[in-house]
């Protein structure tokens, strides 16, 4: 693992980064990992913020954690990504009893594009991102969306060929839209 640890209104000491390195090599028992691992230690007023950015196989292991101090902080994360890679490592193994393979998309994508209505009632695009795709099932797309946390999720679907979205509804449950064109 290389790891890539940056600080936001804090100064990054050697004993954090140790910490940092001991807990999150922890995570090496359960998948071999020969990639950059990006750590983002911020403090806002009293909360303290560990972010960890980790891609492997083609996804992106994303967690953050807050607590009021920082090496609590960093237990938490650690705890919340050897979840995330349990949760996913069943997945495949289920997968891999249906004789399915299992195709992945890699991109980074941190926030959704967001849209902010001026005064003038004109929109304004903050950001945008681009990435390349690749195709999958509207299940893999799925276990993609809750891995990085998000609420919805943009795929080529590899049945129909088209940009497909997947989105998290109110009830809990999951929506599709596919374009009709």
């Amino acid at each position: 693992m290389n790891f890539i640890i940056s600080g936001k209104n804090i100064e990054v000491t050697d004993a954090l980064k140790e910490r940092i390195e001991k807990k999150l090599s922890k995570l090496e028992r359960y998948i071999k990992l020969n990639t950059d691992v990006h750590v983002t230690l911020s403090v806002e007023k009293i909360s303290h913020i560990v972010e960890v950015t980790i891609p492997f196989h083609g996804m992106i292991l994303r967690a953050e954690e807050r607590s009021n101090d920082m090496y609590s902080a960093i237990d938490l994360v650690v705890d919340t990504l050897e979840r995330q890679i349990r949760k996913f490592k069943t997945k495949i193994a289920k997968r891999a009893k249906d004789a399915e393979s299992l195709r992945y998309m890699t991109f980074e994508l941190e926030e959704p594009e967001k849209e902010v209505q001026e005064e003038n009632s004109e929109f304004r695009i903050a950001k945008t991102k681009r990435f390349p795709i690749k195709p999958m099932s509207v299940e893999e797309a799925i276990l993609q969306m809750n891995l990085l946390g998000h609420n919805f999720f943009v795929f080529l679907n590899q049945d129909t060929d088209k940009v497909n979205v997947v989105y998290r509804r109110n009830d809990g449950a999951y929506g599709l839209i596919e374009p009709e064109y």
